[in-house]
């Protein structure tokens, strides 16, 4: 570097020493606005390429378009203003191929990692082979794309004595970074490949004071994020489960066995799973999955466990969406559960998929339902932990959720889980009326 101008902060130091150990492969620099998060990710990345001659990596941001129109704004203000390198001389943006290329053969690609739904695996990362990667504002990136980045980190570490090296940047926010690296780090049970660095504007010395004034205008809500980056008070209001109460469905121990139920939210599409479980009143006693399954698979396993279980073909709900109808045919006498329909009693819920959602959230949020099988917690939780009500600020409307689609963006996959477990709620709702024969 010529002539370097960078006096780095705590926070940043803090960052940089993770990034630069032998154990730690994953780092998350999330906070307030201006905690120069976004520097610090362009300054590494800068070290990195020059250091490691021909090494290779990832800048990227949920949109190519928004990381053209701020991260890279930002790349060259560090490489140009503070490094003193020379474009053209000492590194070339191609805008075409969306490249940064060094004098030393060391390669910088800009990525779009937004989930689109003709390529769910991002396939189109598929090819890469690089040395480390840094994803900007990565709370609107899915955990799907990140873990593929992650799968591609190879490239000449052997050569340099290097271990895979992730940073992420973002502002607080819920979804995977606040399940996988926020609350773990909190509660001191965060892996130790990863860490977790909370940068608030209060740390970076250079900001202007004028931009912390804008900061203390905005709304309650967004203050409280980008100011103090409070990731707990985020748009908590739409929320429908509460963290804590998820996470005792896993030790709620003291839940009383039952009738018996099963439910089963059937795959419709590659990427999704088959999930059935087993009920005990409000106690999973088990869960079975399917990735790839045919309706008569689906329709004998469930049959198994019915008669395995001594359940009435009554007490089987079955999600009757798409291929799920086939299995629901096979099945006589067990309740078909359509997403869509209306919900029951003519009550205010936008459909009946809404309606049994506002029920497990009660449920969950008394703690009376019980997950005894801890094989796809995480999974569970991350599931619950984006489920959202949906026009919360318009008035006179019906009570609704975000749709799957949303859903499916945040989490980077369908909320099968989620959606098994919810379908329980179908008996409660209905039995709740003394309408439904108890068998």
């Amino acid at each position: 570097m010529k002539n370097p101008k960078v006096k780095l902060f705590k926070k940043q130091i803090e960052c940089f020493k993770h990034l630069e150990d032998r154990h730690t492969t994953e780092v998350l620099f999330g906070g307030g606005a201006g905690g120069s998060k976004t520097f610090t990710g362009c300054l590494w990345q800068i070290i990195r390429r020059l250091k490691y001659p021909g090494t290779r990596s990832v800048i990227g941001r949920s949109k190519l378009k928004n990381l053209k129109a701020t991260t890279l704004n930002t790349f060259f203000e560090v490489a140009i203003d503070f490094c003193g390198l020379t474009p053209e001389v000492d590194f070339k943006y191609n805008a075409s191929d969306s490249t940064i290329t060094f004098y030393n053969k060391s390669v910088i690609y800009l990525k779009d990692l937004f989930l689109y739904p003709s390529d769910p695996l991002f396939t189109s990362l598929g090819g890469l082979e690089i040395t480390d990667c840094f994803i900007d504002e990565s709370s609107e990136v899915t955990e799907k794309a990140v873990n593929v980045l992650n799968s591609r980190i190879r490239y000449k570490l052997d050569e340099f004595n290097l271990i895979p090296k992730t940073l992420l940047t973002c502002n607080p926010s819920k979804g995977w970074l606040y399940t996988q690296y926020y609350k773990p780090a909190l509660q001191n049970t965060l892996p130790g490949h990863r860490k977790f660095v909370k940068s608030l504007v209060s740390d970076n010395k250079a900001i202007s004071k004028h931009y912390i004034s804008q900061l203390e205008k905005l709304d309650k809500i967004s203050k409280e994020r980008l100011l103090f980056g409070n990731w707990e008070y985020i748009d908590d209001d739409a929320l429908l489960f509460e963290y804590d109460n998820i996470m005792n469905m896993f030790t709620n121990t003291f839940v009383e066995k039952g009738t018996k139920y099963i439910t089963c939210d059937v795959a419709r599409l590659g990427a999704d799973k088959t999930v059935i479980i087993l009920w005990s009143g409000l106690r999973v006693e088990k869960i079975i999955t399917f990735d790839k399954n045919t309706i008569p698979e689906i329709i004998n396993e469930i049959k198994a466990l019915s008669q395995q279980n001594s359940i009435p073909n009554s007490r089987i709900i079955i999600d009757q969406d798409g291929v799920g109808g086939g299995v629901v045919d096979g099945i006589s006498g067990c309740k078909g559960f359509t997403n869509g329909s209306k919900a029951l009693k003519g009550e205010n819920y936008q459909n009946l998929k809404t309606q049994c959602f506002y029920k497990l959230a009660e449920l969950v949020n008394d703690n009376k339902i019980f997950i005894e099988h801890t094989k796809h917690k995480n999974t569970i939780i991350q599931e619950l932990e984006i489920i959202k009500r949906d026009k919360v600020d318009k008035d006179q409307q019906k009570l609704a959720i975000e749709g799957k689609d949303i859903q499916k963006s945040k989490l980077g996959r369908s909320p099968d889980f989620a959606d098994a477990i919810m379908m329980r709620m179908w008996f409660e709702v209905y039995g709740s009326y003394g309408e439904y024969a108890i068998i």
